[in-house]
């Protein structure tokens, strides 16, 4: 967490803390050192992210459930607790840099001595001293140099190695921090980065699209079968998902059941024809208890469809794929909405 809240005065903290826990309390949030860690970094604010996700949470009047609590504890503070991880690796390598520079001046300063050697046995040539000996006192040179040389080859393939074991270690991290842990989707600081930049590509008139799509009746699911069994039906979903979209787009969870893809290059109609797909593939799944070999009643989902417009904030895009979703959801579930069903239901309002 951000070294600056470990630096807040008494009464500061004291109020942040008073306040997530009074808001824990409201959404009857179990409170847990995880769960206190998101609100009071809400309350202290400097996360607009962490605190778009949790007040759209509560506008839509969604549950605070165990699920909902992990994916903003792993999304939002998780990220900043593996800094420490980052700065022990930032240290592996100055140490490293600091070995190769001493290895670079070892190897300057046995050149400069080498030259040195070579340039005297060259001048007592010139000075008629006995060749044999000149040669004999070259060979012995040449043979330190070689040594010398071979010990500091030893050494540099030895850091080349650990630096091999870093590099595949930030590789790793950095995969890890930009993956969803139960679906292997990308997930919020991915799919954040990756919306910045199809956002700047669509100011230049290219389409954008998003789907955002929901298991219907999830709770009872869970609820009936257990939270294994939906993780495994969360899995499928990401699997789907992953199969159905294109290569250039962008799956990934949004937070608890939701999840959603990016569209570059892909208008309203060509991401809702994609969401029906989807819906289908899904539908026609067998999901099976991997326990019991039981076979357990089939899924549906329901799923929104919103286009980007010139000028509008992501989050306008977010918010509208999310209210079509939830359109999907009070028609009916089972079936596709888009924006376009969105205004119509607002003139008919």
């Amino acid at each position: 967490m951000d070294s600056s809240f470990d630096e807040a005065d008494y009464d500061y903290a004291a109020s942040v803390a008073g306040r997530a826990m009074r808001s824990m309390a409201e959404q009857r949030i179990a409170p847990t050192p995880a769960n206190f860690a998101v609100w009071f970094l809400y309350f202290a604010g400097g996360q607009d992210d962490l605190r778009n996700a949790i007040d759209l949470l509560i506008d839509h009047n969604r549950p605070f459930d165990s699920r909902t609590n992990q994916d903003l504890f792993k999304t939002y503070v998780a990220p900043q607790v593996s800094a420490a991880a980052v700065v022990d690796t930032s240290e592996r390598l100055q140490a490293l840099m600091g070995a190769a520079k001493e290895f670079l001046t070892t190897a300057i300063a046995d050149n400069h001595s080498q030259m040195q050697v070579i340039s005297e046995v060259a001048d007592q040539g010139k000075a008629g001293v006995d060749p044999k000996a000149l040669v004999a006192q070259l060979m012995n040179e040449l043979a330190r140099a070689a040594t010398r040389a071979t010990r500091l080859e030893a050494g540099f393939a030895e850091k080349t190695r650990e630096l091999d074991v870093i590099r595949d270690s930030l590789s790793r991290s950095e995969e890890r921090a930009r993956t969803d842990t139960l679906t292997g989707l990308a997930n919020r600081r991915a799919l954040d980065e990756f919306l910045r930049k199809a956002q700047a590509t669509a100011a230049w008139g290219e389409p954008l699209s998003m789907l955002m799509l929901d298991i219907d009746h999830f709770k009872a699911f869970n609820d009936n079968f257990g939270h294994g069994v939906g993780d495994q039906v969360l899995r499928l979903m990401a699997k789907v998902l992953r199969e159905k979209v294109r290569e250039q787009d962008l799956p990934a969870r949004y937070g608890g059941e939701e999840l959603i893809a990016v569209l570059p290059d892909a208008d309203l109609a060509t991401c809702a024809d994609l969401a029906e797909r989807i819906r289908h593939a899904l539908a026609e799944c067998t999901i099976t208890r991997r326990s019991t070999g039981e076979v357990l009643p089939s899924i549906s989902v329901s799923i929104g469809v919103a286009q980007y417009r010139a000028g509008e904030a992501i989050a306008d895009l977010i918010e509208r794929c999310d209210r079509a979703l939830y359109l999907a959801k009070s028609s009916g579930r089972n079936r596709v909405v888009t924006e376009t069903e969105l205004d119509r239901a607002g003139t008919a309002g």
